[in-house]
């Protein structure tokens, strides 16, 4: 069932009617004993039941079906006593008719059928003009659109009547609306208080039906009607305290909504109080809750006072205790600010800035992760059942076993429940040099994009040979003590091998900086078209919710259009392989060394090819030469002239001793055998 906009759940008894909202909780009861009259009606939203009470009450409740009228109809019948009457509401759109009070409802009626009712609670203001009545509404912040006035025109009565048919039409709105006016004096008078939300420092007049806070800019008058819950909630340094009243409908400040209170009190303040009452009056009102003198903190003073006229109890935090000694809350962030998360025992409620209360029965699950910028703290994601998520950040990893221990007491479904051991082991390691997962992920991430890269082939191809040459000469057919001498040599090669290549990557780094910019993904293409377009819907909007809200826009959009941002993607991915062709070609980057590497490689072929035909006895000889030189040492006389070169090939066709150039020609052949 619905009521005033907001779902809830609606419960039939035989002793009373029990409504819940989802949104705020607060519960109506209803005696089945009081229950007068009860209406079935045709809403906008299927069908309605209109229900009254012998004390002036009314409650109104829709969200049913055509076919519940039956079922409820004889249930009323059964155990209520009460006809369930069908209504039929008038749809002929006049604006002329009579308006009608009974009780909190304003109905306005056309022909005695009713074409529109106004509960009277729900006005906030009542101005007057000539023949003209306006009512401004308390909004609802969850609706979509909402009614904000209503003007009713008041023809002109009689010139024998003493009485202004305005005036009295606004004065029956008055009398039931929830329009608040200073009649009389104030209760008690609390001076210059510091309040948190709104901010700054405020003079609070109690008023048997409402709260006045006074203030160098703005007025609030706050009716006790308005205020759901109250919280008592001690700092951790133990020495200030928060008193915060949750408020529904919120108070208004041009278009900002303030749902909790919050007052910042010192425990070294004291107060004496004296109410502007006489002590007969205090005991009959207040049933010895308070007494006309009184005195201790300033803080006790207003909870007290607060507790008394309301009619609510206060809210303190439970058993909870945190890592600091005496402290029944926990420091975090949330959304940027800094602020304080207590543990209740009916939920989680953070101060100060935005103030948050979630109730346990609203909270689907819970999650502990790890923070994002240091391993010292984590993260603590709460979930509601109405797909809401709040994350509470950089929160000491000190606090995460009791923080556990807590919500697992109170049977809080947690997502990551099977990690708390592998968690308190991660968070027991205080040492700096301690692993660093984000930072081996991006070491992992850089050589992947340097491997991509066409100029490091050949250095993976030699590290690769490195590792494994004596098993490709010892699957030549060779003698195998030769492959032993081998084996040890190649190992220390691969040692020398990686801690040279670390430099050209340096180096590599500065040369590229003029090399074409690689191409963006689709989704970056799509977000870079995009952005304007999302600030302009979202004024106001971070940079990080601008991250988070085209992640959403990214996922919802259709197949046809990613394909299209693809096409994109491919050919710019196209036009920079080309352009870094060029560039390499051109001279740019380390495309010098990924030439000498391939002229390289295209010699050892060649002389791969000779070395088949000789067979293996130059293997033999290789094996036993004390002058054998690993592909490193070889590789640095590798940028020698072309004589040279010619030099090394008349050495190779002589019948005498083999050269070191024939060592490297072996090496090429291991390497191209594992190729």
């Amino acid at each position: 069932a619905k009521d005033n906009g907001n779902d809830g759940r609606l419960r039939f008894s035989k002793q009373n009617v029990v409504y819940k909202s989802s949104k705020t909780g607060k519960v109506d009861n209803i005696p089945a004993a009081e229950l007068s009259v009860a209406t079935w009606r045709r809403v906008c939203l299927g069908h309605g039941i209109k229900l009254a009470t012998s004390n002036g009450h009314v409650y109104k409740y829709d969200g049913f079906r055509d076919t519940d009228y039956e079922r409820i109809s004889e249930f009323f019948k059964a155990n209520y006593k009460v006809e369930l009457t069908e209504k039929d509401m008038c749809v002929k759109g006049w604006n002329w008719g009579t308006a009608k009070f009974s009780g909190p409802l304003l109905s306005f009626d056309v022909n005695d059928s009713s074409v529109f009712e106004i509960p009277l609670a729900s006005v906030s203001q009542c101005a007057t003009g000539k023949n003209e009545v306006t009512l401004e509404f308390h909004q609802n912040d969850d609706a979509e659109v909402s009614l904000m006035e209503v003007r009713f025109y008041v023809p002109p009565g009689p010139a024998d009547e003493g009485a202004d048919p305005v005036e009295a039409f606004a004065q029956n709105v008055r009398s039931k609306a929830d329009v608040i006016q200073a009649t009389g004096d104030a209760v008690c008078v609390f001076k210059e208080l510091q309040c948190l939300t709104p901010r700054g420092r405020y003079d609070i007049l109690i008023y048997p039906a409402f709260l006045h806070l006074h203030g160098k800019t703005f007025d609030y008058k706050i009716p006790y009607t308005t205020v759901l819950r109250l919280f008592l909630l001690p700092s951790k340094d133990q020495r200030q305290m928060f008193f915060v009243i949750s408020l529904d409908p919120p108070i208004k400040q041009g278009q900002t909504r303030y749902h909790f209170l919050i007052l910042h009190f010192s425990k070294e303040e004291e107060l004496k109080l004296t109410l502007n009452m006489s002590e007969e009056e205090v005991e009959k009102r207040y049933e010895g809750k308070l007494s006309k003198n009184m005195s201790g903190s300033l803080y006790e003073m207003v909870s007290r006072v607060m507790k008394a006229l309301v009619n609510r109890k206060i809210t303190v935090p439970g058993n909870f205790q945190g890592n600091t000694p005496g402290a029944q809350c926990i420091t975090c962030s949330y959304k940027a600010q800094s602020g304080l998360l207590y543990p209740l025992e009916r939920g989680f409620i953070y101060v100060h800035k935005p103030p948050v209360h979630l109730r346990f029965e609203e909270i689907s699950s819970v999650n502990f992760a790890r923070g994002t910028t240091t391993t010292r703290s984590f993260d603590f994601e709460v979930e509601t059942k109405q797909g809401n998520q709040f994350t509470f950040s950089s929160i000491e990893r000190e606090e995460y076993g009791k923080l556990f221990d807590f919500v697992n007491a109170k049977k809080l479904h947690i997502k990551n429940r099977g990690f708390k051991e592998a968690k308190n082991n991660e968070y027991s390691d205080s040492d700096d040099d301690q692993h660093d997962a984000y930072l081996e992920r991006m070491k992992a991430e850089g050589k992947i994009r340097e491997e991509g890269d066409g100029s490091n082939d050949s250095d993976e191809e030699t590290g690769e040979y490195d590792s494994n040459a004596s098993e490709s000469d010892s699957g030549s057919g060779g003698d195998g003590s030769g492959d032993e001498g081998k084996k040890k040599p190649a190992k220390k090669a691969k040692v020398v091998k990686e801690k040279r290549e670390r430099k050209p990557r340096k180096e590599k780094k500065q040369k590229d900086t003029n090399a074409p910019k690689r191409p963006m993904s689709s989704y970056m293409l799509w977000l870079n078209s995009s952005r304007e377009r999302i600030k302009s819907e979202n004024p106001g909007i971070s940079i990080t919710e601008i991250s988070k809200k085209a992640g959403e826009m990214w996922k919802q959009i259709g197949k046809e259009d990613k394909e299209e941002w693809d096409g994109k993607a491919e050919e710019a991915k196209k036009t920079y392989e080309k352009a870094m062709k060029e560039y390499r070609e051109s001279g740019g980057g380390s495309s010098t060394p990924a030439k000498k590497e391939s002229k390289k490689k295209a010699g050892g072929k060649k002389e791969d090819k000779k070395r088949k035909s000789g067979g293996g006895e130059k293997e033999k000889e290789q094996g036993g030469n004390d002058s054998f030189k690993s592909r490193e040492f070889i590789s640095s006389e590798e940028s020698s002239s072309d004589g040279e070169r010619k030099k090394a090939k008349k050495a190779k066709k002589a019948k005498g001793k083999p050269q070191s150039r024939d060592k490297v020609l072996h090496c090429h052949h291991g390497n191209n055998r594992m190729n």
